[in-house]
């Protein structure tokens, strides 16, 4: 039988202690919610169902946080970026309330207010971590009882799926002036134009082996050159985001540019072991991006003082993981659908064809 008693002016305490089980105990501002938490408890110990909830109850969402980043994100492949939705998480008022605490409406309400301001993609990403938090913290932090709100929370539909394909010079048209009588030289495309525009020593080799390979950034950040057969022209990959080892081949261009590098590093190590590029992948993207806002610059000082009038499309909205998308589309123009996918590392061909985008233009003279 449950003991109520009154706390101060304010609060009463049920405590509970039933053979077999530990005494639990807790402090609410009503008796009616008092009586309700002690029935609840001794029906689920009656019935042999009780499971403790006060870890989930003292935990709160911040250290529930800070454990997942501190013991199970180290084990992931997508840390770095997953650290940042972690960040996000603990920026709310939420994050101080415990787990046990947190309902389906409290995540619905964040998720309605990140649909404001974000895609789809970033408030799902967002509602994945935390939906695995919730599921860690129940099979391995001793929360049994502890339900994962985000299983009830309905998902946005994602609608930003990306078609952005790289301009190159002949894909390009620019006007002149009648006074210069000059065209756009044929080395002016879009990621020429880039390379040309950063400061990084190290993106444009990363730029062309994103483009002439299909790897994704990480897969080219984490390049051994103990795993790179310039002979044979294969890069070996041993561990990416789907858990598969594969073989990339190098084209041509490809090749040439991991031999410089070699013979760069060859002069400091002729062990030739290590990782090609010593950069974290959210610094690559960082100095994409920079690079990109600073070719656009560059190109619209120079339609301006040619009297051009500057393409709207031309170094817009370009991401560096749309180097992937161009590179599988080029790729697939050579290599049937089934090669395809053991290049780019697609294990079901639907996730194919979303980076699979041929110009129309191509396709036309395919047809007699």
């Amino acid at each position: 039988m449950a003991t109520i008693r009154k706390r101060g002016p304010f609060q009463w305490e049920a405590q509970i202690r039933r053979k077999g089980y530990p005494p639990q105990s807790k402090t609410f501002n009503t008796k009616g919610q008092a009586d309700a938490w002690a029935a609840m408890i001794e029906s689920e110990m009656a019935r042999g169902v009780w499971i403790s909830r006060s870890e989930s109850e003292a935990t709160t969402l911040q250290e529930a946080l800070d454990r997942y980043e501190n013991e199970i994100l180290p084990g992931k492949k997508g840390a770095e970026p997953e650290r940042s939705v972690l960040r996000s998480w603990r920026s709310l008022k939420l994050a101080k309330r415990g787990l046990a605490s947190i309902r389906s409406t409290d995540i619905a309400a964040e998720r309605d207010s990140w649909l404001k301001l974000y895609k789809p993609a970033t408030v799902l990403r967002r509602l994945a971590v935390l939906s695995h938090l919730f599921s860690i913290a129940r099979k391995e932090s001793g929360m049994e009882s502890l339900s994962n709100p985000v299983e009830l929370v309905r998902k946005p539909q994602p609608n930003n799926a990306r078609t952005r394909r790289i301009a190159d010079a002949d894909a390009l048209t620019i006007e002149v002036s009648e006074e210069r009588g000059q065209e756009r030289g044929s080395e002016e495309g879009e990621l020429e134009r880039i390379v040309a525009a950063t400061g990084s020593a190290l993106l444009p080799s990363i730029i062309w082996l994103a483009v002439e390979t299909a790897m994704r950034r990480g897969e080219i950040i984490d390049l051994r050159w103990e795993h790179i057969d310039l002979k044979r022209r294969v890069a070996h990959l041993p561990a990416t985001k789907n858990g598969s080892a594969r073989d990339v081949p190098l084209s041509t261009k490809a090749v040439a540019t991991l031999q410089v590098l070699r013979d760069k590093r060859a002069v400091m190590d002729a062990r030739l072991i290590g990782r090609v590029f010593s950069i974290r992948s959210d610094a690559v993207t960082r100095a994409f991006e920079r690079a990109v806002v600073r070719a656009r610059e560059l190109y619209i000082e120079e339609c301006h003082n040619g009297n051009h009038q500057p393409h709207n499309n031309f170094l817009t909205d370009l991401r560096f993981h749309d180097l992937r998308h161009e590179a599988t589309s080029r790729l697939a123009s050579v290599f049937p659908m089934h090669e395809l996918t053991k290049i780019t590392g697609h294990k079901d061909p639907r996730m194919l064809m979303r980076y699979y985008h041929p110009r129309a233009e191509e396709l036309a003279k395919r047809l007699a």
